[in-house]
């Protein structure tokens, strides 16, 4: 009697090219993260059209938080890729070009100046553009010399600050909507800095000490309960603290030149 065939498919030989049909479904998790990020944004679009402008602004927020979070899942998986960098720029376009420029044109500046302020809120988008563009050519390029700092403001930091006179009037400030133009200006100003060459803050330089670890862990459930119960009072808050960052690098840029 012979024996029944071995039904145990062959064991891929040593140095065998591993099979590429077949993709880790985890691996996926930092595009998925991304696409719902597209989403948030696009939504974000449409909200600000319909004139919801609470709604828009806290998408544009959450997309913040999701294109934080796909780089971070995609390095911890070890499934960083071209295709996924490539999708994140194009997603950071519309969710940190597109949307903050059509919900601060909406919100604010439609109502005196819609021409001024569109061409503002252009220069905006076109630099939000610019600046991933930029971003996409030196991706593998190396670091600039000294500490490790972003050249010019991120683009999602970009958006956030956009958005500053929206939420002024969302947490209960002034109407600025009277004072539209200097909005606008304002608008075009931080489309600027975007493609500009300062040298500005980088997460990955924070350094804490372990004997204040706790405190800053406190400090951030303070923050959120702060952002749960006031969100537009501490994202003014949040704007002008990181404007003072800026104006302090562009300070200190300005005197290594010199």
């Amino acid at each position: 009697m012979q024996d029944a065939p071995d039904e145990t498919p062959p064991s891929p030989a040593r140095g065998a090219t591993p099979d590429r049909r077949n993709l880790p479904l985890l691996h996926l998790l930092p595009n998925l993260i991304t696409l719902l990020g597209l989403c948030a944004g696009l939504t974000a679009i449409r909200s600000a059209l319909e004139g919801h402008f609470q709604i828009a602004a806290a998408l544009i927020v959450l997309a913040a938080v999701l294109d934080g979070m796909d780089g971070l899942v995609a390095r911890k998986l070890n499934a960083a890729s071209s295709f996924g960098a490539e999708l994140d720029s194009l997603s950071d376009f519309v969710c940190f070009g597109v949307a903050p420029g059509v919900l601060i044109y909406q919100a604010v500046l439609t109502a005196n100046v819609p021409g001024l302020g569109w061409l503002f809120v252009l220069v905006f988008i076109l630099c939000a553009c610019l600046r991933l563009a930029r971003f996409n050519v030196s991706r593998d390029a190396p670091p600039p010399p000294g500490r490790a700092h972003f050249v010019g403001v991120p683009a999602p930091a970009g958006a956030m600050l956009c958005l500053l006179p929206l939420y002024i009037m969302l947490a209960g400030g002034p109407d600025l909507r009277d004072l539209a133009l200097p909005v606008a200006l304002y608008v075009g100003f931080v489309g600027l800095l975007m493609i500009s060459r300062l040298p500005t803050l980088s997460p990955k330089t924070l350094r804490i000490p372990r004997d204040k670890a706790v405190w800053v862990l406190l400090g951030v459930a303070v923050f959120a309960g702060l952002a749960v119960m006031r969100p537009w009072a501490v994202l003014v808050a949040a704007d002008l603290g990181y404007l003072a960052l800026v104006a302090r690098d562009a300070w200190r840029h300005r005197k290594r030149l010199a």
